[in-house]
């Protein structure tokens, strides 16, 4: 297990702000169900969904940013657990971008590639691997889509959500995987010890304007759309 608790420049656990975080929140006096709930539960619901500019920023990049979509997530959520002695990897995958609907704004649609990178936690718990994946939706932006949909029943494929039951989604953390954008993957790409290594073999399919255009438009207006359903203001 000793791989899935390294530091890397990504996985950046030693910096002050991350050690000043476990202290203020004392994860490391928990237990290892508890620790894994406590920071599971902080990465979803006060790192709210939101849309980076990049997906390879560093644990500390995400913190100060604030906000977080799947990748950066995964950054950070690994770099917490690792920091209290939590064994995890990175599993990365493809993800068609067509859940992204009615989130995305329709210039962007367009300009998306067909597939893309998408990854997840998975930490090794009670003898096995399990996937932290809903740890992306925070609590209250989830809240803000079932009021939108009050009588939605079964499958869910839109706004960056891709689950098989809308009304019994997994996204707590019990001592077993949980899921919120699975039912979009389409190609696996396998498991990998840091998102550095992940990184370094996959990147989104963007260049010249659409790059620019993602950056510097397009994930403003989806990371202000999910503040709306949020606040209820769809």
């Amino acid at each position: 297990m000793e791989r899935y608790l390294k530091d890397s420049a990504m996985l950046n656990y030693r910096a002050q702000e991350i050690i000043d975080l476990i202290d203020a929140h004392k994860w490391a006096d928990l237990n290892e169900f508890d620790k894994i709930g406590a920071i599971y539960d902080y990465v979803q619901n006060n790192i709210l969904l939101g849309y980076n500019k990049y997906d390879n920023l560093t644990a500390t990049q995400v913190l100060k940013d604030g906000y977080g979509q799947c990748n950066t997530k995964a950054t950070l959520l690994m770099a917490l657990l690792r920091a209290v002695g939590i064994p995890c990897r990175l599993h990365g995958s493809k993800v068609t971008k067509v859940f992204q609907r009615r989130l995305m704004p329709k210039f962007m649609a367009r300009l998306a590639p067909p597939l893309i990178v998408h990854t997840w936690s998975e930490v090794y718990y009670n003898g096995e691997w399990l996937s932290l994946e809903g740890v992306i939706t925070d609590k209250a932006y989830i809240s803000g889509l079932q009021k939108m949909f009050p009588e939605h029943v079964g499958k869910f494929f839109e706004y960056a959500v891709a689950v098989k039951d809308f009304n019994n989604l997994q996204i707590d953390w019990n001592g077993e995987s949980t899921t919120v954008q699975q039912q979009a993957v389409v190609e696996d790409l396998g498991v990998f010890d840091s998102p550095d290594e992940f990184y370094s073999r996959y990147k989104q399919e963007y260049r010249g304007l659409k790059k620019f255009a993602y950056e510097n438009i397009g994930r403003k207006i989806m990371t202000n759309k999910v503040a709306k359903i949020r606040r209820h203001l769809p």
